[in-house]
């Protein structure tokens, strides 16, 4: 739920913003806005750095979609080097639906 998350961070900013303001950032910050948005989706960056004729940085937005692309031992190979270099953190993402 989009619009609770973006209430959820300005109340803790103790932001108050018009239902209209807070319509506008649920567009601007919906998936299939950042994926047109050059400066969200990474397309101004040089292909040196990110070449999108391999792979666009934002796909479909659809959790659990990374079992199309990585197989077992990618994945695999994936977890043990984010609990790695994440050890200690509480953050955590969700990788299915």
């Amino acid at each position: 739920d989009p619009k609770r998350e973006i209430e959820k961070v300005l109340q803790f900013l103790g932001k108050d913003l018009k239902e209209d303001v807070v319509n506008k950032i649920l567009h601007h910050t919906s998936f299939q806005e950042m994926q047109k948005n050059p400066t969200a989706n990474y397309k101004m960056v040089s292909k040196d750095h990110m070449d999108h004729s391999v792979s666009l940085f934002m796909r479909k937005g659809i959790a659990g979609d990374w079992k199309n692309h990585f197989t077992v031992a990618q994945n695999e190979a994936f977890d043990t080097d984010y609990k790695d270099k994440m050890k200690g953190s509480t953050l955590q993402f969700r990788t299915e639906i």
